[in-house]
């Protein structure tokens, strides 16, 4: 899963985008409105969380352009306003959910997961291929009935692979879904994740190396 966290307040955009990435998505930052919307003409993100008081462009102005595209990604509003009245001019200009400030990260979590799975709203609830199975609301994958002790990006990795259908996923594409913009290109990044990620799938292998294409299952 792929998130644009934009807030003004680096140390708590720190904060947040840290937690995120533990609970294994892939999370870009962006200090102000002209750089989310700069971040989102170059990547489509499935979530983006959105403080409302930004400076440089308005939390407004920058979900109005958002919801306006052509493949909109879903939209978390995040303000220090908690009144009705706020909560509904947040919605009536295209949010998707409101969260006030202060939060508790664990709601935060779940209302960004539960965002993400609108996205994917044709995507089944269980992701299965022959005895492996992932099911990404609760995190747990497993082989023959057996969790796998996977990372937050060994889980990601699979669950790209699993909602391909059988189709190649590129390496490209793998590091643009699960890991963020501080990720460089030329990293040994995927082969080292694939490679932990096939020893504990165990045998038989269900990963298939494409050459010069990708990977599938």
């Amino acid at each position: 899963m792929r998130v644009l966290l934009v807030e003004d307040h680096a140390q708590l955009a720190e904060w947040v985008a840290t937690g995120l990435r533990r609970e294994g998505m892939a999370v870009d930052i962006a200090l102000d409105g002209i750089e989310a919307l700069e971040l989102a003409a170059l990547t489509a993100y499935d979530v983006v969380v959105l403080d409302r008081d930004l400076p440089r462009l308005h939390g407004d102005e920058v979900c109005r352009t958002l919801v306006a595209a052509d493949t909109p990604p879903r939209v978390l509003m995040l303000t220090a306003a908690s009144s009705i009245e706020d909560r509904v001019d947040g919605l009536s200009i295209g949010a998707d959910d409101y969260l006030p400030k202060p939060f508790a990260f664990a709601e935060l979590t779940a209302r960004v997961r539960a965002l993400a799975r609108r996205v994917q709203h044709s995507q089944p609830t269980v992701l299965s291929r022959g005895d492996l199975r992932v099911d990404p609301a609760r995190r747990v994958a497993t082989r023959a009935g057996r969790r796998l002790p996977l990372s937050p990006k060994e889980f990601a990795v699979l669950e790209q692979l699993l909602t391909a259908d059988g189709t190649v996923v590129s390496a490209e594409q793998l590091l643009e879904r699960v890991w963020d913009q501080a990720a460089d290109p030329f990293t040994s990044a995927v082969k080292l994740t694939m490679s932990r990620l096939r020893r504990k799938l165990g045998d038989p292998p269900v990963i298939e190396t494409i050459p010069e294409a990708g990977y599938r299952i």
